[in-house]
């Protein structure tokens, strides 16, 4: 493959995303496997898309992408914010588009966890005073 451009980590909920831009043509390759397989939702696509659509960088460059954690939506948006950090590193000007858009912006919404003494991370047991 040819020399990467830039790297960058994404992340959104408990997913991270990996990835790393080459100059190509637009091919999209998510954990070995073809970004339509990986990502068969078309909303889901035009969602991690969406920052090579604002830049207008669409078939500059290939992607190589590893990601882990969370279910598919949460990975989407890893991929998403990691692309968009990694386009940045290429060309800092493309900082201000990306911004306005809400790309560079972490979605640090996690489970709580279940605290000891009650069933989860909120309820309690029913209180009985007798």
């Amino acid at each position: 493959m040819a020399t990467e451009i830039s790297a960058a980590t994404g992340r959104r909920k408990t997913a991270i995303a990996r990835i790393r831009l080459y100059p190509g043509t637009g091919k999209w390759q998510v954990n070995d496997r073809e970004i339509n397989a990986y990502f068969t939702s078309e909303a889901l696509r035009n969602y991690l898309l969406q920052p090579l659509v604002i830049t207008n960088l669409k078939e500059k460059f290939d992607l190589v992408v590893s990601t882990k954690g969370g279910g598919p939506s949460g990975q989407a948006g890893a991929v998403r914010h990691a692309l968009s950090r990694a386009l940045i590193l290429a060309d800092a000007s493309l900082r201000e588009p990306l911004k306005k858009a809400g790309c560079l912006t972490r979605d640090a919404r996690m489970k709580e966890r279940k605290k000891p003494g009650q069933p989860g991370a909120r309820k309690r047991f029913q209180f009985s005073k007798r």
